[in-house]
């Protein structure tokens, strides 16, 4: 079975995405990757052991739109991934039968572990993974310098979006306002380089 992996975080970038993949029970690059936009709002809260600074979450229930990455890749990479983003060993299957079938499944309290079907993409599940909480249910603050680049690198290298567009994105995501302006953004935009190497951590 395959899947869309829909990457709003970090794991857009596929040199990024690639260091999970190595870690994966299947190793192979993704069969294609394309730009998609989701309902609801991306948004940063608790704090990254990784990156320093809010996580990148996903909040299909709010309202707006969320620039996203789709990977196609097995669904067998798309658990692991998950138990990666988690601090865990990949090796458990995620029932994503059952994702598909009613929209959204909890597979535990972790920041991770709730799996949203987001739709389909060429008939294929489109699905990603967030917080069991909502926006306005959790305490905002902003990403670290280093995470936001790496979210913009990933957004730029997709070709979807305008360097304008993406930063009047970040700047207006709940946690990256007020702290990151649009001029704020804009300067990291001048500064991304694709490739970029990073840790592997959190956020997808």
């Amino acid at each position: 079975m395959y899947v869309w992996y829909a990457a709003y975080g970090s794991n857009m970038h596929r040199e990024r995405l690639g260091r999970y993949l190595a870690a994966c029970r299947e190793r192979a690059a993704p069969l294609e990757s394309r730009a998609v936009e989701l309902r609801g709002v991306l948004y940063f809260a608790t704090e990254s052991a990784v990156w320093g600074g809010g996580r990148g979450f996903h909040d299909p229930g709010a309202a707006g739109r969320v620039f996203a990455r789709a990977h196609l890749i097995s669904a067998r990479q798309f658990s692991d991934i998950a138990a990666l983003e988690m601090y865990r060993e990949p090796g458990t299957d995620l029932d994503l039968d059952e994702v598909v079938a009613h929209g959204r499944m909890q597979f535990g309290p972790g920041r991770y572990e709730t799996v949203v079907c987001a739709g389909d993409v060429d008939g294929i599940p489109l699905l990603t993974f967030t917080a069991p909480w909502a926006v306005h249910e959790v305490e905002l603050r902003p990403p670290s310098e280093p995470y936001l680049r790496q979210v913009a690198a990933g957004l730029r290298e997709s070709g979807a979006w305008a360097d304008e567009e993406i930063a009047g994105y970040l700047a207006d995501c709940p946690g990256a306002a007020p702290h990151w302006t649009l001029d704020r953004v804009r300067a990291l935009l001048a500064d991304v380089e694709h490739g970029a190497a990073t840790p592997l951590g959190e956020p997808g």
